[in-house]
């Protein structure tokens, strides 16, 4: 989409989910959130910004975050997603992106989240360059309902906007 002065605004989405696992620190939105469970990965399985990079990455067409930070590279193993979101957009910026703004959605039966909101929001606005107004970030339960609703794990969508200059 071309806008007025040759600029391009461009959307993208995406999706991440982990399971629960033993002996696993929970962090959200870079925000270590105290649990007596974490989720399993490569990484340290923030499933919130595995979304938000799927997102950023998807808007400008560079792939995912699977092609960026492989999973079966060990240069990737037990890595802080903020310094991989961090990453993803110096990516951005050397493709001549830059972020106009960021919602997300967390679905998680347990725990309960809205505490840490303000400090995942901070923590994705911090890596990503963008002042705090710029991004949301939301959650919710499955009612009991589904992967998440039967506390298998957790899972999180994001939406971004991106712009391009010529």
């Amino acid at each position: 989409m071309q806008t007025e002065g040759g600029k391009y605004m461009r959307i993208g989405h995406g999706y991440d989910v982990h399971k629960f696992a033993q002996n696993r620190k929970l962090i959200l939105g870079g925000v270590e959130i105290p649990y007596e469970l974490g989720l399993l990965g490569h990484s340290d399985a923030d499933v919130l910004l595995h979304a938000v990079m799927d997102a950023l990455l998807g808007a400008a067409a560079l792939g995912d975050i699977g092609k960026l930070f492989p999973d079966n590279d060990d240069a990737f193993l037990n890595a802080d997603s903020l310094k991989l979101l961090e990453k993803t957009v110096q990516v951005l910026r050397d493709n001549k992106y830059r972020i106009v703004n960021i919602d997300s959605t967390v679905i998680a039966q347990s725990p309960k989240l809205k505490d840490y909101i303000d400090g995942m929001r901070e923590k994705i606005a911090c890596a990503c360059n963008i002042d705090v107004d710029c991004v949301s970030v939301k959650a919710t339960t499955e009612e009991g309902l589904g992967f998440t609703g039967s506390m298998q794990g957790i899972s999180a969508h994001a939406v971004c906007l991106i712009k391009k200059d010529n």
